[in-house]
């Protein structure tokens, strides 16, 4: 680490990288890059936090690693200082605040300032890029965009315009920067890269979501806390960590190390892996979708069509380790227990696949209050209950409960959980609890795993949330929902949706099974192309037995006998 000192800036050879802070005005230059605003702002909730002083950097050595602290005169703070840390091969990017408040948003990268020249309003660090990789399925498909496009990285979406980025729920926290103008929806220009990533364990993930907000050239990073996170004293944000790397997928690998380094993630395996976990799947919800004509697939977890759907398959060779009874088995998805009308007897049914071999899994609606009483949900400002409150003891009992209903008595093997994305998000929304945004998601998962594994050690726990900080609330990730158009309403091939979403899974979470997904596919031709696919990127699952809902095109005994051969070819 080289430092060199004139009147106007620091100048910093790391050997990896170069960087020039100003000494002069809020500002950096990263070389090839970007010029680093070292303006933050830490909003209170209802009220904004505006810079209107920035004192010069103060640098201080440690070994081989340079510290800057630019202090700075708050509107809202009693102190508030932008931290740079630079290491040989990291820069990380910090605010500190000291008072009394309630997080609004906090924004790195920028924020809002009056400077000493007079210029005032919002100011954004430079992108010197061209491209930004995401590591969270969007529609439309696009996994390198312009660098003048958002990013959204949340644990909040839907199906509705603008909402559909959670697929993911949450992903790994980190973007990518590349020189390379991005063409294709799935296609990654070569290198070099600048990842930028988010340090912060589970304590200090209290907000919902992380938004990359380019303008005319600059853009700073926004973390909304939505008033739930208050501040007594001392508060640190997260950093944001600047390391150049070969490739986007890297950029994931170093930010898993560096969360990991700094004991925010697990390191390794966190609990035994048992051999049926890899076997093929069949999960329902396909099938359901194809049967569906004038009537919600939901009303077609049947345990009649499931036992024609296996046959079928059986017919042909395909005998799958795990079944997954999908949407909607239960009476209630808050308070689970079967529908008796659908499933007349499921712990019969369940035993009798355990004769057979099989595991059964049941599909799990997270966040879903139905069925649970407004006391234990986090509700809005008329008392409505919005989701379940595992921040309150009386749901974590009911959890507790459950688990012993589903896993012990009905004989079950696990859970595919779905939905985290319905992470309860709104300012005026009361909790049990502190805890909020990715953390409160953490929370869910955590009880629901702990519950599950005291009932049954082997209990399957399958999640859609590829952050390395949940590596310990999961022991499969779910590839989720595939899309289909890319910005130009063009279709995307889904096995190219197969290797990118695989990919961000091994990165984040390398010692967690992969469950492959399969739904829902635009036609038989694609069915099948990903269904060969499947196999070299994780745990297959079969979604279908008799057509493909979106196309209507009938699955041939040919098909499901392919099927059969690829996914046990020594048979």
């Amino acid at each position: 680490m080289r430092i060199t000192t004139t009147d106007a800036a620091y100048f910093l050879d790391s050997g990896s990288y170069h960087l020039t802070v100003s000494r002069t005005d809020p500002s950096a230059e990263l070389e090839g890059w970007t010029t680093l605003s070292l303006i933050a702002s830490v909003h209170p909730h209802g009220g904004r936090d505006e810079t209107y002083e920035t004192l010069p950097p103060v640098l201080a050595l440690r070994g081989d690693t340079a510290v800057f602290d630019v202090q700075q005169r708050s509107t809202a703070w009693e102190t508030k200082t932008v931290r740079l840390t630079c290491t040989p091969e990291t820069i990380a990017l910090e605010v500190r605040v000291e008072g009394a408040g309630v997080l609004g948003d906090v924004t790195l990268l920028g924020g809002r300032a009056v400077l000493r020249t007079g210029a005032a309003g919002t100011f954004r660090s430079g992108v010197h890029a061209l491209g930004v990789f995401s590591p969270a399925p969007a529609h439309p498909v696009q996994v390198v965009r312009p660098a003048a496009a958002a990013v959204a990285l949340t644990a909040v979406g839907d199906a509705s315009p603008g909402r559909l980025h959670a697929v993911f729920s949450p992903p790994p926290l980190v973007l990518a920067f590349c020189k390379e103008q991005p063409d294709g929806a799935t296609t990654v220009p070569g290198g070099p890269w600048l990842g930028a990533s988010v340090r912060a364990g589970i304590p200090d993930l209290t907000f919902t979501e992380v938004t990359y907000e380019p303008l005319d050239g600059g853009a700073l990073l926004r973390l909304d806390y939505e008033g739930h996170t208050e501040v007594r004293g001392a508060w640190t944000s997260p950093a944001v960590v600047l390391r150049t790397a070969e490739s986007p997928w890297e950029a994931i690998s170093h930010h898993r190390a560096d969360l990991v380094a700094h004991g925010l993630a697990p390191e390794g395996p966190v609990g035994e892996r048992h051999a049926w976990w890899s076997e093929p799947i069949f999960c329902g919800w396909g099938a359901q979708c194809a049967r569906a004509d004038g009537v919600s697939p939901v009303e077609l977890s049947r345990q009649d069509l499931y036992d024609g759907w296996l046959a079928r398959l059986e017919e042909h060779g395909i005998v799958p380790g795990t079944i997954v009874i999908d949407d909607r088995w239960q009476l209630a998805y808050g308070d689970p227990w079967p529908d008796e009308v659908k499933w007349p007897d499921l712990r019969a049914w369940i035993a009798g696949r355990h004769a057979r071999g099989q595991r059964v899994l049941l599909w799990w609606r997270a966040w879903s209050a139905e069925g649970l009483p407004a006391e234990e949900c986090v509700t809005d400002a008329g008392g409505r209950a919005v989701a379940a409150d595992p921040s309150n003891p009386a749901y974590r009992r009911r959890i507790t409960a459950v688990m012993e209903r589903l896993l012990g008595d009905l004989g079950a093997d696990g859970f595919k959980i779905d939905f985290t994305q319905r992470s309860p998000s709104g300012s005026h929304l009361k909790s049990y609890g502190s805890t909020w945004g990715f953390a409160l998601l953490h929370e869910l998962l955590a009880a629901l795993y702990a519950a599950a594994k005291r009932v049954r050690p082997d209990a399957l726990m399958v999640t859609h949330t590829p952050h390395p900080a949940f590596a310990d609330v999961s022991d499969m990730v779910r590839l989720n929902d595939v899309l289909e158009l890319d910005a130009r309403g063009e279709p995307v091939p889904v096995v190219d949706q197969l290797r990118y979403r695989h990919e961000v899974v091994r990165r984040a979470l390398p010692h967690h099974l992969v469950d492959t997904d399969q739904w829902p596919m635009p036609g038989r031709a694609e069915w099948l192309a990903y269904a060969q696919a499947q196999p070299a990127y994780g745990v297959p699952a079969l979604y279908y037995a008799e057509a493909v809902d979106n196309s209507g095109e009938e699955i041939t005994a040919a098909d499901l006998n392919s099927v059969a051969s690829w996914w046990w070819p020594a048979r």
